[in-house]
């Protein structure tokens, strides 16, 4: 027995089929049989019970489409992770450009003098801090639709974490068998 948790979903996994338009259900329009362009040279033509045509058998190599409505992020989840982007990047960014502010004020008051490399320096670590905030943001927000996650979102930042870190083990051993 394992005490290992069962695995997560995968980031953005609906849990129910969401609703295809049209333009996903639609059938392409077919091809005359005599036309050389209907069937790729690596495709077996197979003739199906519904129609005299010979149709190309799916092979191994088919991968699924999917459409743009079943990959895009729900309204929801990118609702929550831009409420916390605005948050932790925002503050760090309004403060770094009041560094610059308030040193022009401190200068030309002279209250005192100080290296401008100090204004530069405290000002970039603002900036560095924005863009930890935005990162953090997203990863914190939870990607689950009818779960709202914590204040601090730290459990939904290990998950989520976790989710990317496996995404791109998988994409490294997908690259290294081709």
């Amino acid at each position: 027995m394992s005490s290992e948790p069962p695995p997560a979903r995968p980031a953005f996994e609906p849990r129910k089929n969401r609703k295809k338009n049209n333009k996903a259900t639609s059938k392409p329009p077919v091809k005359a049989a005599s036309d050389p362009k209907s069937t790729k040279p690596d495709q077996k033509v197979k003739a199906t019970a519904t129609s005299s045509q010979p149709q190309p058998q799916k092979t191994k190599d088919t991968k699924r489409r999917y459409t743009r409505e079943e990959t895009a992020i729900p309204e929801q989840v990118s609702q929550r992770m831009l409420s916390r982007m605005v948050v932790l990047a925002g503050l760090p960014l309004l403060m770094g450009l009041g560094t610059f502010i308030g040193s022009y004020f401190v200068i030309t008051q002279d209250l005192f003098l100080f290296p401008h490399s100090i204004v530069v320096m405290i000002s970039m670590g603002f900036f560095g801090l924005s863009v930890v905030g935005l990162s953090y943001g997203v990863l914190s927000a939870s990607w689950d639709e009818d779960v709202s996650g914590s204040v601090l979102g730290w459990q939904e930042f290990k998950l989520n974490l976790g989710r990317m870190q496996d995404g791109w083990k998988a994409a490294r051993q997908k690259n290294q068998k081709n």
